[in-house]
C-alpha cells in the first residue's frame, strides 16, 4: 500500500507571515494556494511517479509508473477541502473527509491571551461548496470541532497522529489492500507528528519534518506492516514562484 501525504496549498494565514493579528480561525486558500492545488492535481493525474528507485521484478527493470491514486482523503479544514477539490476532479475520485487529519489546535483564535474555539464549517456549508465529498456523521449543523475544546495542545495532536498511524498500518495488513494508493491532504505540523508516529519517535521535539505548501511525501507499507519512507517534501511539480511555506 502506498500513502501520499500532501500538505494543503497556501492559506490566508500562511500568507500573513509576521502579521499574525489578522489570522482567522479557518482560513481559505490564497490565489497562490489555488494555483498550487491545480499544479498538484495535474501532476498526480498525468505525471509519472516521482520515484527514482527503479522497481526490479524477476531480475527485470521496470519503467516508472503513474501515481494511480485509488483513494483521496482530506481534513475538514477549509484550506484542505479546497486543495482536495481540483485533485479529486483530475483523478476522478470522491474526496472522503477524515476529521482526524486536521491541523494541531483545531478551530480557534487567540487574542490577548484568550483562546476562543469555533465549530468549523458546518455540514450544510461543506455540502453546498463540495457536493461530491463524503462526510462522516460527526460533521453536523454546528460544524465538526467542539468549541468547548478551545485549542488542542501538542500532546493531544500527537495522540491523534498515533491513532491515524495505527489505522493506516492496520489497513496495510488488511486483505486486498496491497494495491491501494492513498492520498491524504493534510497539514504541516500534523504531517510532522504523523511521521514521528510511524517512526516511534514521539514527542520528538528536537527535530521537525518540514513540508512546503502542496509538497508530497510518500510512504509505502508491505503486507507485514513494515513501511518505507520513499521521499519527503517533494516540490518538483511546482514552479519556483509557487513554492511557499
Amino acid at each position: 500500500m502506498e500513502v501520499y501525504l500532501v500538505r494543503h496549498g497556501q492559506s490566508a494565514n500562511n500568507a500573513l507571515m509576521e502579521n499574525q493579528l489578522l489570522r482567522v480561525a479557518d482560513p481559505e486558500l490564497t490565489e497562490i494556494g489555488k494555483q498550487q492545488a491545480q499544479h498538484t492535481a495535474h501532476h498526480l493525474a498525468t505525471s509519472l511517479n516521482l520515484e527514482h528507485w527503479v522497481i526490479q521484478q524477476n531480475g527485470a527493470r521496470q519503467a516508472h509508473y503513474p501515481y494511480g491514486i485509488t483513494h483521496l482523503y482530506c481534513s475538514a479544514m477549509h484550506r484542505a477541502l479546497q486543495t482536495a477539490a481540483p485533485i479529486a476532479k483530475s483523478l476522478g475520485l470522491k474526496t472522503e473527509i477524515w476529521i482526524e487529519l486536521h491541523e494541531i489546535g483545531g478551530i480557534y483564535l487567540e487574542k490577548e491571551g484568550i483562546v476562543t474555539g469555533y465549530g468549523g464549517r458546518t455540514r450544510q456549508q461543506i455540502i453546498a461548496e463540495f457536493p461530491d465529498y463524503l462526510l462522516p456523521e460527526t460533521i453536523t449543523d454546528q460544524g465538526w470541532w467542539n468549541p468547548a475544546h478551545g485549542r488542542e495542545d501538542m500532546t493531544l495532536c500527537q495522540a491523534r497522529a498515533m491513532r491515524v498511524a495505527m489505522i493506516l498500518k492496520q489497513r496495510a495488513l488488511a486483505p486486498g489492500s496491497k494495491d491501494d494508493r492513498l492520498a491524504l491532504i493534510v497539514h504541516g505540523t500534523f504531517m510532522d507528528a504523523l511521521m514521528k508516529a510511524f517512526l516511534n519517535t514521539l514527542p520528538g521535539g528536537s527535530y521537525y519534518h518540514w513540508h512546503y505548501n502542496c509538497a508530497i511525501t510518500r510512504l509505502d507499507f508491505d503486507e507485514t506492516g513494515r513501511f518505507l519512507i520513499r521521499y519527503v517534501n517533494r516540490i518538483e511539480h511546482l514552479p519556483p514562484d509557487l513554492i511557499t511555506t
